[in-house]
């Protein structure tokens, strides 16, 4: 079993949480903040409240023992800094921290920082994304160029398998599973064909992607 230290219990330290329980991983939350604390206690294996850049403190915890350490700190850059610092110089293994701009992520890195994540702007970036096109249901981001695309079926893919589609050749994307409901299925067979209450799920460039869908809206591909 994994073991998960969280610190800062914000709402993206709360999300984090709800999440890692639908898995079975070992959570301990922080935050100075005793009401913080207290709302998630029952949603943890350990919960402490105590102010994570304090070095004796952090040390109580037995950082080295976490397979992660999470620094979801939003609120205040400078202890985010200094805890990151810590965890590194206490032994953590992985830490990764929560940044709000590129400037804090060349700090939070410089100081110990394995990984870097940007909650805000990722979640604008999927929303930029969800709206800009009508038939994008989800998105993943894999790296600045690359993601994964949940999308709806074009009425001229309905009713064709993926080796007549072709779409690796045509728009050099992959589909990698079809989605029906909340049953997703991977993609075993290049006979089968598409319905159309279906959505597919296409990994590729990102651009390639919006090329694609650039041409369904225009009925190239058409709905």
């Amino acid at each position: 079993m994994k073991s998960i230290l969280i610190i800062g219990l914000g709402r993206f330290g709360r999300h984090i949480i709800k999440k890692l329980n639908e898995g079975n991983v070992e959570i301990m939350a922080v935050d100075r903040d005793e009401s913080r604390v207290t709302a998630i206690a029952d949603q943890v294996d350990n919960a402490q409240i105590g102010d994570a850049s304090n070095q004796e403190f952090l040390e109580s915890l037995g950082v080295p023992s976490f397979d992660s350490c999470i620094v979801a700190i939003g609120d205040d850059f400078l202890n985010s800094l200094e805890t990151t610092s810590l965890l590194k110089e206490l032994g953590a293994k992985h830490v990764i921290a929560r940044a709000a701009r590129d400037t804090q992520r060349k700090f939070l890195l410089r100081n110990g920082a394995d990984e870097v994540v940007y909650p805000e702007k990722q979640l604008g970036e999927w929303v930029a994304i969800h709206v800009s096109r009508d038939n994008i249901f989800d998105y993943f981001e894999i790296s600045k160029d690359y993601g994964v695309y949940e999308i709806g079926i074009p009425a001229k893919w309905v009713g064709k398998s993926l080796k007549e589609l072709d779409v690796r050749k045509k728009y050099h994307l992959n589909i990698i599973a079809t989605k029906k409901g909340q049953v997703i299925d991977m993609v075993d067979d290049v006979d089968r064909r598409l319905e159309r209450d279906e959505r597919v799920l296409v990994i590729g460039r990102n651009a390639n992607v919006q090329a694609a869908l650039k041409e369904t809206t225009r009925g190239v591909l058409g709905f």
